[in-house]
């Protein structure tokens, strides 16, 4: 079983019940998980885009966001030097390059609804660089 890194967007559409939550809720089922210590903060910004986006909705969005505590992802440190140098070369920030590092140093699948890190995982994985 392949691990799977979830990044910001697939996680907060599985949270906060987005258009394509099941999908998410799908393909996190398939493995372990695990994602950069990033992925909390990311996942708190858009918990607060929500909550200033509909204030009528703030004990939904805050329980959808305290639910993430029951899943079983575990954080794993990334190699912030060749993040940067993997962000260069990519034309990524570093946050989403460090999902990317993640992924190509655990050999596992990339969970993402950010199209620009989805093609850059692609573009990485056949020049078979980081594998």
């Amino acid at each position: 079983m392949s691990v799977l890194v979830v990044d910001a967007s697939a996680l907060g559409a599985l949270v906060f019940g987005e258009p394509r939550a099941e999908e998410m809720a799908e393909a996190l089922s398939h493995g372990p998980i695990v994602a950069p210590a990033l992925l909390w903060f990311e996942l708190t910004s858009i918990c607060l885009r929500k909550l200033s986006t509909y204030p009528k909705q703030k004990e939904q969005i805050l329980t959808a966001f305290l639910s993430t505590r029951q899943l079983a992802i575990e954080v794993v440190e990334v190699n912030h030097l060749e993040v940067i140098e993997l962000a260069r070369e990519t034309g990524l920030t570093s946050y989403d390059a460090s999902y990317l590092w993640l992924a190509l140093h655990l050999k596992g699948e990339l969970l993402t609804l950010d199209k620009k890190l989805l093609k850059a995982g692609h573009k990485q994985r056949s020049n078979r660089r980081y594998l």
